[in-house]
C-alpha cells in the first residue's frame, strides 16, 4: 500500500458550531493539531467535516436498478462534490459491497423501500403483497440493513379515477407493529411522504425520520418539534411537483392541485419547520430522476427558503453526521474533510466549488 501523503489543512478548519481551529494536520490518515515533523502538502481553505446527504439513491436509475458500474459512478460523483457520508434512503440494488470501496463515500444503507403494488415506482422498491405483511418486512430489512429502514407511507390511488389522489398505503395499527419491530431490532424507521392524511398514524407510531414531509400542518409541525423527528425537505424534489402536476391535468386533476399546492408553499414551509425547531436534514433525493453530486444545489435551495448559511452548513456537514452516529472529526479521527475557498457558513454558494477532498485520510480530489 502506498504511503499516505501528510497534509496541512492551513486552515480555517471548522469542526462543529462553535469549534473552529486555526489549522490541522492530516498525518497518516489521521486528523492532527499537533505540527508534524517534516513536510506536508499545504491544503488553502476553509476546511469543515465531509458533507453528508441523507435522501440519496446510490444503486436507482429511472427504470429501477443500476449495474455496479453505474451505482460506482454515481457514489463518485456524490464523493466527488465533498459528499463523504450517505444515508441511502432506499435502493433496489444491494449496495453493502460499497462498504469495502475504500474511495467511495461512507455508506448507511436502508435497504429497499417498502411499498405495494401500484402504489409506488415500479422497479423501484419491494412490493409486498398485502399490508399485513409490513411488519415482517421492516424486521428483515432491519436485519439486512445499517440500522435504518424505509417505509413508503403515502402515494398516489389511481384507482380512484379523477378524484384520485395521495393515499396512505398502510393502517394506523400496522404501521405502529411495524414501527415497533424496527425499534425492536435497533434500527430506526424513515418514511416517505407528501400527503397530510398520512401522518398522524406515522407520528403516533414514533417514526424516527419523514421524507420530504410536504403534507406537515402546524400542529403537526409543533408535534414533530416535540418528539424529536427529523424531517428531510428535499427542496431539489419538491421543486419538480409543478412538472409533476402537469403531467396529471386532465387525467387526474385533484392530485395535480394537490401537488401545486405543495409546491408554492414549499419556501414557506421548510422555514416553519426551522423556525419551529424540527431537526432539518440535507438530502438531494438523487436518483431515479435527479443526479447525482448536487448537494450544492439542495443546500441553496434551503438558504432560499430563509434558512441561515450556518445552519444549512451544520445540516450539510457536523450536525447530521453526529445524527447518523459517526464520531466526531477531532484529534486522531480518520480525516473525512472538504476544503471550500471560502467559509461557506457565511454563503453556502462556496457548496458548488470544494478546493480538496479527504476521504478516509486521503486526498482523492
Amino acid at each position: 500500500m502506498s504511503r499516505v501523503e501528510t497534509l496541512h489543512l492551513a486552515g480555517p478548519v471548522r469542526l462543529g458550531d462553535d469549534d473552529v481551529r486555526a489549522e490541522a494536520w492530516v498525518v497518516g490518515g489521521r486528523l492532527t493539531f499537533d505540527r508534524p515533523r517534516g513536510d506536508a502538502t499545504r491544503v488553502e481553505g476553509w476546511a469543515v467535516p465531509g458533507l453528508v446527504d441523507v435522501h440519496c439513491h446510490v444503486g436507482l436509475e429511472s427504470t429501477g436498478a443500476t449495474d455496479r458500474a453505474a451505482a460506482r459512478a454515481q457514489a463518485l460523483a456524490d464523493r466527488d462534490a465533498g459528499v463523504l457520508l450517505v444515508r441511502d434512503a432506499g435502493s433496489p440494488l444491494d449496495t453493502a459491497w460499497v462498504h469495502d470501496e475504500p474511495d467511495l463515500p461512507r455508506l448507511v444503507r436502508c435497504g429497499a423501500h417498502l411499498a405495494l403494488p401500484k402504489r409506488y415506482l415500479r422497479d423501484y422498491g419491494r412490493e409486498l403483497a398485502g399490508v399485513r405483511e409490513l411488519p415482517d418486512a421492516v424486521a428483515e430489512e432491519a436485519a439486512s440493513g445499517d440500522g435504518w429502514v424505509k417505509i413508503v407511507a403515502d402515494w398516489i390511488e389511481r384507482s380512484e379515477g379523477a378524484t384520485a389522489d395521495l393515499r396512505p398505503l398502510w393502517p394506523d395499527d400496522v404501521l405502529a407493529d411495524a414501527v415497533a419491530r424496527a425499534h425492536a431490532a435497533g434500527a430506526r424507521v424513515t418514511a416517505h411522504t407528501f400527503a397530510e392524511e398520512a401522518l398522524p398514524g406515522l407520528l403516533a407510531a414514533g417514526v424516527d425520520c419523514l421524507e420530504h414531509g410536504t403534507g406537515l400542518t402546524a400542529s403537526m409541525i409543533d408535534e414533530v418539534a416535540a418528539r424529536g423527528i427529523a424531517v428531510t425537505p428535499t427542496l431539489l424534489q419538491i421543486e419538480r411537483f409543478e412538472a409533476i402536476a402537469q403531467q396529471a391535468d386532465g387525467r387526474y386533476p385533484v392530485y395535480a392541485a394537490h401537488m401545486r399546492r405543495m409546491h408554492v408553499r414549499r419556501f414557506k414551509h421548510v422555514r416553519d419547520l426551522f423556525d419551529a425547531g424540527v431537526r432539518l436534514l440535507v438530502g438531494t433525493d438523487a436518483g431515479g430522476t435527479i443526479g447525482h453530486g448536487r448537494i450544492a444545489a439542495e443546500c441553496a435551495e434551503l438558504a432560499a427558503a430563509g434558512i441561515p448559511a450556518a445552519d444549512v452548513l451544520a445540516a450539510a456537514s457536523w450536525r447530521t453526521r453526529d445524527y447518523l452516529g459517526v464520531p466526531p472529526l477531532g484529534e486522531g479521527a480518520e480525516a473525512d474533510v472538504v476544503v471550500f475557498p471560502a467559509d461557506p457558513a457565511d454563503d453556502v454558494a462556496v457548496l458548488a466549488a470544494p478546493s480538496a477532498v479527504v476521504l478516509r485520510g486521503r486526498r482523492v480530489r
